[in-house]
C-alpha cells in the first residue's frame, strides 16, 4: 500500500546541502528529489526551521560530522516545524494534514522531512503542535528544550534553591531559566552587559560574567547559591564550587568537567518536550525570536547565529505552497 498523502510525492524540493565541511559559507540551496515515507515513517512540509549552535558544530569538520554520523553530501539543521503531508503504512496517531513539530538530524532545512514518529529516537521524532503554539516557535523547542530540560532534571531545582546559570540568555538558556523559575527557584543568571534586559525578561537576575563573577555573585546572593548549570563553558563550574555548590548539582552541557554531570538532550525524560509545548501554549513560556531569515539567506542566518550572542533563537522561513 502507498503512504497516504495530501499532495503527490513526485517533484523537486529545496534542502540546504553541504558538499564539504566547514563554516556557513558552505552551506547552499539545492533542488533535490523529495524524500517519500515509507513503512512507520510520515514526510512533513516544514514550514519553519530552528537553528542551534549544534548545527554547525558538529558539520564544521569531518572528525567531528562522523561522531554524530554525517557523511558528505550532508544537510544542515536539525529543529522543524510544519504539517504531516505523507503517512505510511503502520503509522498510527498522525494524519495528512496534522500540525507537527520535532527533530530531524541535520536535515530539517528543507522544504520536506522524513522522520519515524514511534522510534524513540531523539532528532527523528515528531509531536503534535498544541493548539496556540505558531510555527516559527515550535521549531526552536526539540534541541533546547530537550537541552534544557535534562540539565535541569540533573540539578533538580525548587522552592529553596537559588541556581546560578551561565550563558542564560542563549537558546537553551532561555529555556532552562523560565523551567526554573516555573520550578519556583530564584535564578541568577550570567550574560553580557548589553543582556541584562533581556535576562530579566525571562525571569534571572542579570549577572556579568568574567574576572570577579564569584563575587559579583556573592553580593546578589549573601545566603549563597545552591544550585548551578553552566550552558556556555566552565566558568559557572568554577565559580559555584568557588561558592561552596557540591558538584552533585552543577551541571553542563558545553564541557565535560570531572565530578560534574552532563546534560544531554538525547536522555531528556520521556514527555519532557511536549510538557514544553504545553507550557508556551499556556503561555507559562515564551520563546523570544532573535531574528527569522528565508532559506535562500541561510548563510547569513548561520552567521547571525554563530555570534553566540544571539538574545533568543534564529529561524528559518520555508516557504512552501
Amino acid at each position: 500500500m502507498q503512504a497516504r498523502s495530501r499532495q503527490p510525492g513526485a517533484g523537486g524540493s529545496r534542502a540546504v546541502r553541504l558538499d564539504s565541511f566547514g563554516g556557513p559559507d558552505v552551506l547552499v540551496v539545492r533542488e533535490v528529489a523529495a524524500p517519500q515515507a515509507g513503512p512507520g515513517q510520515i514526510r512533513v512540509r516544514v514550514t519553519a526551521a530552528g537553528l542551534n549552535p549544534m548545527d554547525w558544530i558538529m558539520t564544521a569538520d569531518a572528525d567531528t560530522a562522523a561522531r554524530f554520523g554525517l557523511a558528505l553530501p550532508a544537510g544542515f539543521g536539525t529543529d522543524y516545524a510544519g504539517v504531516v503531508d505523507q503517512v505510511g503504512d503502520g503509522v498510527s496517531g498522525f494524519a495528512p494534514g496534522d500540525r507537527v513539530f520535532g527533530g530531524a538530524l541535520s536535515r530539517a532545512v528543507a522544504d520536506f522531512v522524513v522522520v519515524d514518529p514511534a522510534g524513540g529516537i531523539a532528532a527523528n521524532e515528531a509531536h503534535h503542535t498544541p493548539d496556540g503554539v505558531d510555527d516559527r516557535t515550535a521549531a526552536t523547542l526539540t534541541i533546547a528544550g530537550r537541552t534544557a530540560s535534562a540539565a535541569l532534571a540533573a540539578i533538580d531545582p525548587g522552592p529553596d534553591d537559588t541556581v546560578l546559570i551561565g550563558g542564560a540568555g542563549g537558546g537553551v538558556g532561555v529555556f532552562a531559566v523560565q523551567l526554573a523559575r516555573i520550578a519556583g527557584a530564584r535564578v541568577i543568571g550570567t550574560g553580557s552587559a548589553t543582556s541584562a534586559d533581556h535576562l530579566r525578561s525571562l525571569g534571572a537576575e542579570p549577572v556579568a560574567y568574567g574576572d570577579g563573577l564569584a563575587d559579583r555573585v556573592r553580593a546578589l546572593a549573601p545566603g549563597g547559591i545552591t544550585a548551578a548549570l553552566d550552558l556556555h563553558g566552565t566558568e559557572t563550574v568554577h565559580v559555584a564550587r568557588e561558592l561552596g555548590v557540591p558538584d552533585s548539582r552543577v551541571c553542563t552541557i558545553a564541557a565535560q568537567v570531572e565530578g560534574v554531570a552532563a546534560g544531554n538532550g538525547a536522555n531528556a525524560a520521556p514527555g519532557a518536550l511536549e510538557e514544553i509545548a504545553r507550557l508556551v501554549a499556556a503561555g507559562r513560556l515564551r520563546v523570544p525570536l532573535a531574528g527569522s531569515f528565508p532559506i535562500e539567506q541561510i548563510r547569513r542566518a548561520a552567521e547571525f547565529q554563530a555570534g553566540r550572542h544571539v538574545q533568543g533563537k534564529v529561524v528559518i522561513d520555508l516557504r512552501v505552497g
